[in-house]
């Protein structure tokens, strides 16, 4: 039997490469005979460029950028032929925000990296959107860029309060000659009741009391920049980097299908049996592009089961119908919460393992 294994990242417990890596392991005790391909996943979040060069190759250039309050960050890009790619989350992501306050929190250091690609030679910037932990409409990328105001654009959605003038001609002219791309699984507009505040400031630590005023701030930003391009789908992804990058005359695609044609997902799973995804948490969002949605929907298109592995299935059969899924299995309730969150490869290569006695010939 011939198996691709293609999953997304187990949020903060295993990269996309691991989790392949462990599906497989489990697998292949049971099924010692299948033919497995491996095909680790992202959306353009965290991720994004190891599993892009697991599967592209090319070459990893390092880079000392920004953090999001000013501290020096290690980032990579990816360098394929004349294709950069850019992880925001390297230099902007939750995991990096610490006990810091998320509305002083720049995008700074992703301007940087897209600088970097720019010297490296780069004639098409892809810049990954995903798992940030800023909110400040982008305006950090595009002071590094060479942006200007009136007020300081690499202090966080804090320091735009006030901002009357924006001069985008430095930032245009940096980037000019290159395709700039924001693969981003986030429709979200910049602004409003749906926008980028609203929606994801809460899991980056913006009070409950304090959204209104900082949507606020973005709604007076967009206003100066371009009020039209904060209603586009994807302007309020990563706390507004989409909005930057829209602004710098980016085309916005979905990360999962950017990640699905680099890396040949589609011929692939024609190719095998069987499909198998997987996440951390396997939930009705999963359908707002994310990895294991995207991955079901090529595998039906190919005529091939689709079967998902997560740490926690959160919807019933009816829902995984929707999503495309065939059937869900969980890591929490084959070997309890407790032990999938202290040896999660061990528990997914487990859990792997007893999916393959119904599944494999």
């Amino acid at each position: 039997m011939r198996v691709l294994i293609a999953p997304d990242k187990f949020a903060g417990t295993l990269t996309a490469v691991e989790a392949a890596e462990a599906m497989a392991e489990g697998w292949r005790r049971q099924a010692p005979e299948d033919q497995l391909d491996l095909c680790p996943m992202a959306d353009g979040g965290p991720g994004f460029v190891d599993v892009l060069h697991n599967s592209l190759g090319g070459s990893v250039l390092a880079a000392t950028v920004r953090g999001p309050f000013g501290e020096p960050t290690p980032a990579t890009i990816l360098l394929c032929d004349h294709t950069a790619y850019v992880e925001s989350a390297h230099a902007c992501g939750r995991h990096l925000l610490g006990d810091g306050d998320p509305e002083a929190a720049s995008t700074h250091g992703v301007g940087e990296l897209i600088g970097h690609a720019v010297d490296a030679g780069a004639t098409e910037i892809v810049v990954g959107l995903g798992g940030s932990g800023t909110n400040d409409g982008g305006a950090g990328l595009l002071a590094a860029l060479g942006a200007n105001a009136d007020e300081p654009l690499d202090q966080g959605v804090a320091g735009l309060v006030g901002l009357t003038r924006l001069d985008l001609s430095g930032a245009v002219d940096r980037v000019a000659g290159v395709r700039l791309v924001a693969a981003s699984d986030v429709d979200s507009p910049l602004t409003g009741l749906f926008g980028a505040t609203k929606t994801f400031g809460p899991q980056k630590g913006i009070a409950e009391e304090r959204l209104a005023v900082v949507d606020g701030v973005l709604q007076d930003f967009a206003e100066v920049a371009d009020r039209r391009l904060a209603l586009a789908k994807g302007a309020g992804a990563a706390g507004g980097l989409g909005y930057a990058l829209l602004l710098l005359g980016a085309t916005r695609t979905p990360g999962i299908d950017l990640v699905a044609q680099a890396v040949g997902l589609r011929s692939r799973a024609e190719q095998v049996d069987l499909v198998l995804t997987g996440e951390g948490a396997f939930d009705f969002s999963s359908r707002s592009g994310k990895v294991p949605y995207g991955v079901a929907q090529v595998a039906a298109e190919a005529l091939r089961p689709c079967v998902a592995l997560a740490g926690k299935v959160m919807i019933g059969s009816r829902e995984m119908r929707v999503l495309g899924v065939e059937s869900a299995y969980a890591m929490a309730e084959l070997v309890g919460e407790e032990r999938s969150y202290a040896d999660p490869a061990g528990a997914l290569s487990e859990l792997a393992e007893r999916v393959a006695r119904s599944w494999s010939h």
